[in-house]
């Protein structure tokens, strides 16, 4: 599946509709983003049931600011609309080829349990 463009209109759909969404934070100045692309572009590509996404920080200002996007790149993982993973910074193609399958082998329902169980004690 190729990378879809991300935008505020979208997300909803997007991360609702889909159980592992993987989302490139970027901008087209960014140098390092602009070398991180291609690398996100064929990991994500090579796994199946993953949606690969691109956030335009310039053009997508108010999901950039929602999810508090201070540094590019950076990528995010939801899993089942849980957001279980942040980093900014490249990765290299066997990190990002890493990433991706902890993110598929973790059991998303203890950490919605972990989650629920955290929010009860605040």
């Amino acid at each position: 599946m190729s990378t879809i463009e991300l935008t505020a209109d979208k997300f909803n759909e997007i991360i609702s509709g889909n159980d592992f969404v993987i989302i490139d934070f970027r901008a087209e100045r960014c140098g390092p983003c602009r070398t991180f692309g291609p690398a996100f572009e064929q990991v994500s590509d090579k796994h199946e049931g993953v949606v690969s996404a691109k956030v335009d920080t310039e053009t997508q200002r108010d999901l950039a600011q929602a999810f508090e996007i201070r540094s590019i790149p950076t990528l995010m993982i939801v899993r089942e609309r849980i957001a279980i993973f942040r980093q900014t910074g490249a990765l290299p193609k066997a990190g990002l080829d890493d990433l991706i399958n902890q993110a598929r082998s973790l059991d998303v329902d203890e950490v919605r349990a972990s989650s629920t169980a955290a929010d009860e004690n605040r």
